[in-house]
């Protein structure tokens, strides 16, 4: 290559990738000592995307579209869900109780329901969206729930509310797992944590506003046509689900592989196949047993459900201090400034340790229970454990990338594994009678984030582990095609003998 011919690709190069040393550059030796400037990051890359600057104006546009689509429904499907969770003690407060005759366990049966099947459908919903697609499936399941919300307006017993819930719970279920495999699908390692944060913050969100919703309908819709107020409220709530299952349908993306949405044209879908392809996320495949066979012989998945039980038992504290109008904890759901961190340096692991090593100073405040009053409300304030919620499902989604079959399972898994827990140990570790102190319950936390912290080293050590063991793999085929290389080139090209060049000698001699 002529010294020009360098000059010239040299320069299209820098046009075209500002920040990327190639090498091409070594045609310059004095290049070498020089950085290439990369392109200043414009205010976007500050507050959302980092390298948003460093993205495509076409990448761009396609990221934009996909959070308007993803995260809008995402988002409000979240809203609802935890709307309606948390509707059931409002409309026990506000006149179930009478009108059902519920004075006994009624109400615990009906959430006992209600999170039974929750935790059952968590595994089968993964596996089902790779059968049928995303968008087909939650649309399907959200006007189910919105259907069966408002025939709660029509109980005449605690019978049929048990049912009523255990259905209800079937179909919320496929919700949040299936919505964390398909952002895991379509955003990379700079994108993923953001987003699965504001999915996360949406859930307080509903349960926040269901008071003011139940206050406003109680008020303005009680006795009209005949109808108790709390019956307004699941009718209200069922209008609200309905449209978001048809929203769902029409402009759910599904995934990259096999997504037909309107508003995504084909090259747009192609970006999308090698965006993912570079962040190295696999393809869908059959599934079949051996599928099952495999995956659960893989330490990801024992790891991960350990450690997300550990994580469930932590929260149980906070959740219960809630009740209490003395504490009004804050700060459980994720920042979003810090998962645009999370984001910025893909690092999940430092992420994940660092507010489990802080936790060990408020939890072992609790466990120790001191009778100084501020400093349990310091320790009841300041035990952000919760944080790392969406930056688990985030590691989670990228551990497995490269097997999507055991991502899908990996994370609906967690979820339900964590319901299903949910369900009896509070009950067991942190009982009322031994309210406020909970003498099992505080000092069983902090024995759960010590094990949580050794889980996470664990599972970070791991990881480290079976890059290095692709990484040799990788070594080990390029070894062994640059040697099958070889043998062909000399198969075709032999190497000329001492005879055959005293024949050729001879033959030129002659």
């Amino acid at each position: 290559m002529s010294k020009q011919e360098c000059r010239n690709e040299t320069s299209e190069e820098e046009n075209k990738y500002s920040s990327i040393y190639s090498d091409k550059h070594a045609c310059f030796p004095h290049f070498q000592l020089l950085t290439l400037v990369p392109k200043f990051p414009v205010f976007r890359s500050f507050i959302w995307d980092t390298d948003s600057h460093l993205k495509s104006p076409e990448e761009r546009k396609l990221v934009r579209k996909l959070d308007f689509a993803l995260l809008t429904i995402g988002c409000v499907g979240f809203f609802l869900k935890y709307l309606d969770q948390t509707n059931l003690t409002n409309a026990y407060v506000s006149g179930m109780q009478e009108d059902l005759k519920m004075f006994g366990n009624q109400y615990t049966y009906a959430n006992a329901a209600y999170t039974v099947a929750y935790a059952i459908m968590q595994i089968p919903s993964t596996l089902i969206i790779q059968k049928i697609r995303p968008s087909y499936w939650l649309a399907a399941m959200e006007v189910g729930w919105g259907v069966f919300t408002m025939a709660q307006a029509g109980l005449t017993n605690y019978g049929q509310l048990y049912a009523f819930r255990f259905l209800i719970g079937l179909f919320e279920s496929s919700f949040f797992p299936c919505m964390l495999y398909v952002l895991g699908s379509w955003y990379t390692k700079t994108e993923l944590a953001k987003r699965t944060a504001i999915f996360h913050m949406t859930a307080p969100l509903g349960s926040a506003f269901s008071g003011y919703l139940q206050a406003a309908v109680y008020e303005n819709l009680n006795g009209h046509h005949g109808i108790a107020g709390w019956r307004w409220l699941y009718l209200v709530c069922g209008c609200m689900t309905v449209p978001v299952g048809i929203a769902t349908f029409l402009f759910y993306p599904d995934v990259p592989h096999n997504t037909r949405v309107w508003y995504l044209n084909d090259e747009e879908i192609r970006l999308s196949l090698d965006r993912v392809a570079k962040a190295g996320k696999a393809a869908p495949a059959k599934i079949t047993f051996s599928t099952f066979h495999r995956v659960a012989k893989r330490w990801i998945v024992r790891i991960q459900l350990r450690r997300k039980q550990l994580l469930r038992h932590l929260a149980q504290g906070r959740k219960l201090l809630r009740r209490r109008p003395e504490y009004h904890p804050d700060g459980d759901e994720p920042d979003l400034c810090v998962l645009r961190r999370v984001d910025y340096t893909e690092n999940r692991f430092a992420w994940v340790l660092i507010p489990l090593v802080y936790g060990l100073i408020p939890n072992g405040i609790l466990a120790a229970w001191p009778k100084s009053v501020p400093l349990k409300e310091f320790a009841f304030l300041t035990d952000g454990v919760q944080l790392m919620t969406a930056i688990f499902y985030t590691w989670a989604n990228e551990v497995c990338s490269d097997d999507n079959e055991e991502r899908a399972l990996v994370v609906s898994s967690m979820n339900g594994f964590q319901y299903a827990v949910a369900a009896w140990l509070p009950v067991v570790i942190f009982p009322q009678t031994e309210a406020p102190s909970f003498r099992r319950g505080y000092p069983a936390t902090f024995a759960f984030v010590i094990a949580a912290i050794v889980v996470v080293v664990i599972t970070q050590l791991l990881v480290i582990r079976e890059k290095r063991q692709k990484a040799r793999a990788v070594d080990r085929a390029a070894a062994v095609g640059r040697e099958v290389e070889r043998v062909d080139y000399q198969s075709k090209n032999p190497t000329p003998t001492i005879s055959d060049v005293a024949h050729n000698l001879s033959g030129e001699s002659v």
